[in-house]
């Protein structure tokens, strides 16, 4: 049985740095009552930081529609959804957890935006673990389109679909990932962070050098294409030897994935055989590859190139 999503119409950030600030203009901004909680001293130079985003992304000021809470039970009495954003410390986060068992409102969610933590370690300080999740929004949050949601064995449907419905509300674009460290984002940014840095390492680059290079090569297509589908489009027998190349010259870190090797063993190769990491029809191929100049010119023209 499908659940049928609630409304989500008010939420709480818990936490005003620069994360709190942009997942609080995001909901704003899409007609969201928000309270923010925060240390007082803190609070007076995020509303104005606040306020200043919001103009920015809405084009218009915020008014009354983010307001600050005096106290954690304030913040959170009466509201849909909870949304915690402070500094990402296991320790911390449970504290809070702890603290909001007693406060949340009855059928109130409360989601994490932590980018790293798992989250059956944080679920276990939460009084109500069928209404836990994560939401891991991205810097920043008003602008970044996509977040990383994922559950515990404990999460209700009702409250994974009430969230779906209310980012996909706020022009945000839910996506389902596993619940352990890290998520997918971060996983593969920090593995491509720690090559970068032995790419300097090795005196192949300046760090400048290795930022032009993601920006201008390989990272112009991600706006278009995710990993599997370029390299569908590259295809798979390329992969499969340059990673042979790499492995012999830098070791097992690039050593080739056991799933690569069986499916150009089994001769898919990608577009190329109409099958690789999916399968294609011809006029899939012949589509997606007229649609992937189309995007790469869009590209080329916003960035002015």
């Amino acid at each position: 049985m499908v659940e049928s999503p609630q409304r989500v119409g008010s939420v709480a950030v818990l936490g005003a740095g620069t994360m709190g600030q942009g997942i609080a203009v995001a909901a704003a901004a899409a007609g969201k009552a928000v309270r923010v909680y925060d240390r007082e001293d803190v609070i007076p130079v995020a509303l104005q930081a606040i306020a200043r985003r919001f103009t920015a992304a809405a084009g218009r000021a915020p008014g009354d529609s983010v307001t600050a809470a005096g106290t954690l039970a304030e913040a959170v009495s009466g509201t849909d959804l909870v949304i915690e954003a402070v500094s990402e410390d296991l320790a911390v986060k449970a504290a809070l957890f702890t603290e909001l068992a007693g406060l949340l409102p009855p059928a109130a969610i409360l989601s994490t935006n932590t980018s790293s933590l798992p989250l059956d370690e944080l679920a276990g300080s939460v009084g109500a673990p069928d209404r836990f999740l994560a939401t891991h929004f991205f810097n920043p949050a008003e602008l970044v389109p996509g977040v990383e949601v994922a559950t515990t064995g404990h999460t209700s449907a009702a409250a994974l679909a009430t969230t779906t419905a209310f980012l996909t509300e706020i022009g945000k674009e839910p996506i389902e990932v596993g619940a352990g460290a890290g998520f997918v984002a971060n996983r593969l940014q920090l593995a491509l962070f720690c090559e970068a840095v032995n790419c300097v390492r090795d005196g192949a680059a300046t760090p400048e050098q290795v930022d032009a290079v993601v920006r201008r090569t390989f990272g112009f297509r991600l706006p278009a294409f995710g990993p599997f589908a370029v390299a569908d489009m590259a295809g798979l027998d390329v992969y499969a030897s340059i990673l042979e190349t790499l492995e012999r010259a830098y070791g097992p870190r690039f050593a080739t994935p056991a799933e690569l090797r069986h499916l150009v063993g089994g001769g898919r190769l990608g577009v190329k055989t109409r099958a690789g990491f999916r399968d294609y029809s011809e006029e899939e191929v012949a589509d997606l590859l007229a649609s992937r100049d189309e995007r790469y010119r869009r590209l080329l023209d916003a960035a002015g190139s």
